[in-house]
């Protein structure tokens, strides 16, 4: 703030007297320029107040505006001087920024006078201001800084002069109690923000540090899983709230409650309140089966029991369930086991450190994760002594990212901290595949990395319930409109708003309360019949109010990995190039290889004898080359050998065995090139030659274990693994003299997504000879093996039965050639600048002119009828979406092989797209290809969201099949969202795991595969199967079923809400607009109850065509989604029909029974009921025998009723001829023109379902 600047005030609050509100004027003087720096501080200080701008404008204007506010707050003679102040403070600003520095000091008295003079007038005047000045001016050179004035006028105002600055303030006596009143006011305000603030606010995430040896004293979440809608506070409110967001549940609570009020009161109470309060009485008990269902199985996985180390503790463990787990905690985890909460793995069963996780429940990914221990924990050697620490862990705030993760590991003895990385976790919801686990529990509950990656539970309303709570504010507006039509009418004198009101009673039976009752008990039996399905057993309901959602799916996005398939991989064929193999001919390799054991074995004695003399002298024998020399004089069977041989030596797969009486177990951790992840070895079985132990293996791709099962099956066995050496054991006809062949592993490259390959380089230990053998997708192989033929064809055909391809390939080096090598490579690996690509450069220097040995086909195995499965919902029209967090070319292949994408359909990958210029690209050249499937990453899909989503979605939803692959959780509720939004269509979610549940909660209809890997999606799906295969007769069946049953249920209670509304009016209109009920007391109750209940019921029971029919003419399911059995065109015929039929029936009992009018209501009645139940018959399409049951049994419960109620039926009337045969004319006369349109209609545009038979 500039020097001559002079800011002006206003103190609202209290002071520390509590009795005084201040004024502040301001004034800085600069002393000399040194203290310019001070000033400007100050001025920095008082930028956070408030300042009154200058104003322009003449004097008048200036002090009236400034007196009005401080009139009101001070009293008008204050506010007048304060507004004279203020103005000649801003006149002085303008005057002192346009004058010179060199007359500051003239601007300077100026302004003093000025305000003195102002203070002055406003003295003399009995305003009661005064005003002390500070520093030295023309006028008063005797003021002296410090000094203070005495007390002005009443002691309503005195001025303290600042003595460092030279600022005035001028203070005034104020209202103490308005004062006070202000002071609770703020009070009251803060401790509600505060409440609000610490209630309803999210919580705040941020940074911890967990000590280790030390108890945590922050609050945490609970470690609970929660699917609940409700707890015990909320669960009344909300089941209340969802239900009167209905317009028609709150249009019939507002009807009941205005029976309270005698004027407006037609009939009894209990005509409104009895249906209202059944319909919340059913709704309210299903949502409470619905949730503690939920909190049931809540409680199942909150049960979990886990080993907690304690040092109090017999054992040095406690058991506790996952949900007692808090912060800080160290837990172990066992073999298989969930990993409860979100861990810094501090211990390992592995010497190493290492150990091998199950993710595919968070990320949805097959390949294990490989997972270090915190280096200073793993070197103590017993888990109780990480209690005797004294050290602590600073962890980040909690995200949802599953890739990445920072903290820090820190010692109190001041020893150099410890950084960790996602490698040193184990998050929620993984499971550990071998081993045991000791960590620290970091995250709980809601902060963990699976439940941030999920969606809160919401409550699901069906489309066909929105256009139901469509078509009823219609009928209201109907209502309104026939009320004011009948007051028009009737006129408006009078008390016209309580006869008003007395029509909309009288017609409020259009909009039926029963409709929400038939539509819930609906729903129910749906659930009912799914559930006890044959042909889809242990199929669960979960949600009851969303089934007929099913019938009405254009899209479905399911998971990959334990959804299509089983997440087994099974050796199908090898290809060798001059012969191929399969399951039928697998046995004849076996064979090869045990007859080339005779040579192998005499081969081995051969390299002993040699080793032998050459231990002896004669070093110049070097021991021969298995099948080596002349490619023409290799016995038969060689280049099976060698295949075999490459595949059981090419991998990174550890042998495990559970016997622990026949092994002995060492570890070690390879560390290879660039990548520091580690592959756990397991060695020394003892006792090789036992063939009663069978082999377990453990890797981080299931694709190579089935590479290696399928070597010990031909008869080559993978025995024993560590660091730097591998034993293979190979079948002998005599199994008791089975050959062990040694081998030293020199150097291990392992699989990346770039390079999309692995090689490794070994040392036969008898011969000396170096081989390196390479494997990897056929796209980068195809350049570095010899040329060929073959390989190119053949890959391809196998990828066309959707099968997972690997080239196999070998080069034998020499001693000079692996040195070499080595040198380089190893002068690579010390390079600090380019080091990876460096190291990739001297690696692609040993791939070149590789032999190539085979190509290898390995099936994901797919979950049963999954092909037919995906067939059907193709030719019914739903367009499936598949959503994995798989790799990419594991997605390609699932996608061929289930036959999501069809044998006659291309295939479009979307390249990698980083920028927008990339998207732009190749949404460009995905346009071009009509009729091709898309295949996307999770990263391609957000830049393409980010700068060109509408025509993405577009070009994405008119696709006949999408595959994103590499997909967060939270990125397939996205793409969910995305799809709803963009088509407004209804989506269908089905997965297997942790991973999927926020696709399934966020979809209309979310369905859960139960499955060996867990239930949480089972848990949080609205629907649960046991295999994907029952999601089309759902669909099909099922989801038509309820669809077509709930839009003719709802579609008939309208009717017969219409037709009796008909009715009134018409009779209101004849008996001289009279506000009369036309059926009083319990007729109106049993017309929609005993007497129609049960056959409009019935139709839930009908169905348009069989379940054979349905799933063999799938088309039939694509007219369901465009909503025809239920629009407004339908509406608006059953109001047709209500109209016709009311008016019939009321105007021919008016004409036929004129001389006994006194009859009208039995008359009237009487056919109403007829009509209803012949509608029912015309309506139904299959008859069931229930359906006649309850035709009989409504018919029954009526003619009980003439003879019993005498009240409203005379019975010797209703006995005569005249009343039966006038009662059957009209009736006749009400449906038989509808039963020939229907007829008509049938025979000359019959639907589809009626072409098929």
């Amino acid at each position: 703030m500039a020097d001559n600047n002079v800011p002006l005030r206003d103190f609202d609050e209290e002071s520390e007297t509590d009795s005084e509100t201040e004024l502040l004027i301001r004034r800085d003087v600069p002393s000399s320029s040194g203290s310019s720096n001070n000033n400007h501080g100050r001025g920095k200080r008082r930028k956070s107040s408030m300042g009154y701008s200058g104003a322009d404008g003449d004097v008048g204007a200036g002090s009236s505006a400034a007196g009005s506010f401080l009139g009101n707050l001070f009293g008008h003679s204050l506010g007048s001087a304060a507004g004279q102040i203020r103005y000649r403070n801003e006149r002085s600003r303008e005057r002192a920024k346009n004058s010179n520095s060199s007359h500051g000091s003239s601007s300077v008295s100026k302004l003093a006078q000025l305000t003195h003079t102002s203070s002055g007038a406003g003295s003399g005047s009995g305003s009661g201001v005064g005003v002390g000045i500070g520093g030295t001016t023309q006028g008063d050179s005797a003021a002296t800084p410090g000094a203070v004035p005495s007390d002005l006028a009443n002691g309503g105002a005195h001025g303290v002069v600042d003595p460092e600055n030279g600022s005035s303030t001028v203070f005034y006596q104020h209202n103490r109690r308005k004062s006070k009143s202000r002071s609770i006011g703020n009070i009251c305000k803060v401790c509600l923000c505060s409440c609000w603030r610490k209630w309803f606010r999210p919580r705040e995430l941020r940074a911890r540090t967990v000590n280790l040896g030390r108890v945590n004293t922050e609050k945490f979440p609970p470690n609970e899983i929660r699917n609940q809608k409700y707890n015990f506070i909320t669960f009344l409110p909300l089941v209340l709230f969802e239900q009167f967001r209905f317009f028609l549940n709150l249009y019939f609570l507002l009807m009941a409650l205005s029976q309270f009020i005698p004027d407006i009161r037609i009939g009894y109470p209990y005509t409104y309140w009895g249906p209202l309060g059944f319909v919340l009485m059913v709704t309210i008990c299903r949502e409470a089966v619905d949730d503690l269902r939920r909190h049931q199985r809540d409680h199942e996985v909150n049960s979990q029991k886990y080993k907690r180390l304690s040092a109090t503790s017999t054992g040095g463990y406690e058991m506790v369930p996952s949900s007692k787990l808090k912060v800080g905690d160290v837990i172990i985890v066992e073999k298989n086991e969930r990993v409860p909460a979100d861990l810094i793995l501090l211990r390992t069963s592995d010497r190493s450190g290492s150990v091998f996780v199950r993710t595919d429940q968070l990320d949805g990914e097959t390949d294990w994760k490989p997972r270090l221990a915190v280096p200073y924990t793993q070197k103590l050697s017993r888990d109780s002594e990480l209690h005797s620490i004294d050290a602590s862990f600073y962890v980040e705030k909690p995200q949802n990212d599953i890739h990445s993760f920072i903290a820090t590991f820190c010692m109190t003895d001041g020893s150099e901290d410890t950084g960790l990385s996602v490698e040193n976790t184990l998050w929620a919801n993984t499971v550990v595949a071998a081993g045991t686990a000791t960590g620290i529990v970091i995250y709980t509950g809601c902060e963990t990395r699976s439940v941030m990656n999920n969606s809160q539970p919401r409550s699901k309303v069906g489309l066909l319930d929105m256009e139901i709570n469509g078509l009823t504010k219609v009928l209201f507006c109907a209502v309104l409109g026939l009320s004011l039509v009948m007051m028009m009418l009737k006129g408006f004198g009078g008390p016209w708003y309580r006869y008003m009101f007395r029509f909309v009673l009288l017609f409020s039976y259009i909009i039926p309360i029963s409709l929400r009752v038939n539509l819930d008990m609906g729903k129910a039996f749906y659930s009912w019949q799914m559930q006890n399905d044959s042909n889809i057993q242990g199929t669960v309901v979960r949600s009851t109010t969303i089934p007929e959602e099913l019938g009405r799916i254009s899209y479905v996005l399911t998971d990959k990995t334990g959804t299509l398939t089983q997440n087994e991989m099974v050796f199908k064929k090898i290809h060798l190039g001059i012969v191929s193999h399969d399951a039928d001919t697998f046995h004849h390799i076996g064979q090869m290889i045990q007859k080339l054991s005779g040579n192998i074995l005499q081969q081995q004695q051969q390299q002993g004898s040699v080793s032998s003399s050459s231990s002896s002298g004669e070093s110049n024998n070097k021991p021969p080359i298995m099948f080596a020399g002349n490619r023409m004089r290799r016995p038969e069977g060689w280049r099976e050998w060698e295949a075999v041989r490459a595949l059981a030596l090419c991998h990174n797969v550890t042998p495990v065995s559970d016997d622990e009486d026949n092994r002995s177990v060492s570890t070690a951790s390879t560390v290879t090139g660039g990548n520091n992840s580690p592959t756990k070895s397991v060695i020394n079985i003892e006792a090789p030659g036992s063939t009663d132990t069978e082999h377990q293996y453990q890797a981080a791709s299931p694709d190579e274990i089935a590479l290696v099962k399928w070597t010990e099956q031909v008869g080559l066995t993978l025995i024993a693994r560590d660091l730097n050496t591998m034993t293979l054991q190979v079948k002998t006809p005599n199994d008791d003299n089975d050959i062990l062949l040694h081998y030293q592993i020199l150097q291990l490259f392992p699989f990346t997504s770039e390079s999309k390959r692995m090689g490794i380089i070994v040392r036969e230990s008898k011969t000396g000879q170096i081989t390196f053998y390479l494997k990897g997708a056929d796209v980068v192989m195809s350049s570095i093996v010899q040329y060929n033929d073959w390989l190119s064809e053949e890959s391809g055909n196998m990828a066309r039965e959707g099968l997972r391809t690997l080239v196999v390939a070998k080069k034998v080096l020499t001693e000079e050639q692996y040195s070499d090598f080595e040198m380089r490579y190893n002068a690579a690996r010390l390079s600090i600048t380019d080091r990876v690509a460096k190291v990739a450069a001297v690696t692609e220097s040993l791939e070149r002119e590789l032999e190539l040995l085979c190509l290898t086909g390995v099936e994901d195995r797919l979950q049963e009828n999954v092909r037919p499965t995906l067939e059907l919902l193709r030719n019914a029209g739903v367009r499936v979406w598949m959503l994995t967090g798989d790799k990419l070319e594991t997605a390609c292949c699932i996608a061929k092989s289930s036959q999501l994408i069809g044998r006659n359909q291309g295939l479009h990958v979307l390249r990698s797209v980083k920028t927008r210029t990339d998207a732009h690209q190749e949404l460009n050249s995905f346009r071009r290809k009509q009729g091709h499937a898309l295949v996307i990453s999770g990263e391609s899909l957000e830049v393409c969201l980010q700068y060109y989503r509408p025509e993405f979605l577009e070009l994405a939803t008119a696709s006949p099949a999408v595959v994103c692959c590499r997909c967060s959780p939270t990125q397939k509720a996205q793409v969910v969202a995305l799809i709803q939004k963009h088509t407004g269509k209804r989506t269908c979610a089905v997965g297997d795991g942790g991973n999927d549940v926020s696709m399934i909660q966020q979809a209309d209809a979310g369905v859960g595969i139960e499955g060996r890997e867990g239930r949480q999606a089972s848990l949080a799906g609205d629907f649960s199967i046991p295999q994907f295969s029952h999601i089309a007769k759902l669909l099909l069946i099922h989801g038509r079923r309820s669809y077509k049953r709930s839009a003719a249920l709802s579609q008939f209670v309208i009717h017969r809400g219409l037709i009796i509304t008909t009715l009134q009016a018409v009779f209101s209109a004849v008996f001289y607009l009279s506000s009369v009920a036309l059926y009083q007391g319990f007729l109106m109750v049993g017309y929609s109850t005993l007497y129609t209940m049960f056959p409009v019921f019935s139709l839930v029971l009908d169905q348009d065509i069989t379940s054979e029919t349905a799933v063999t003419y799938p088309e039939l399911y694509k007219d369901l989604s465009k909503g025809r059995s239920l629009s407004y065109k339908t509406f608006f015929i059953w109001v047709l029909i209500s109209i016709y039929q009311g008016g019939v029936i009321m105007y021919g009992a008016l004409i036929l029974f004129v001389d006994e009018f006194i009859h009208i209501v039995a008359i009237s009645f009487s056919a109403l009921i007829m009509t209803e139940l012949i509608m029912v018959a015309l309506t139904v399409r299959t008859w069931h025998r229930l359906m006649v049951l309850a035709e009989l049994f409504s018919l029954a419960l009526y003619l009980i009723s003439l003879a019993v109620l005498h009240e409203y039926f005379d019975w010797e009337f209703i006995w005569s001829y005249d009343f039966l045969w006038k009662v059957s004319l009209i009736t006749l006369v009400s449906c038989l023109p509808l039963y020939i349109i229907k007829f008509l209609r049938k025979k000359c545009s019959p639907p589809s379902y009626l072409k098929l038979s």
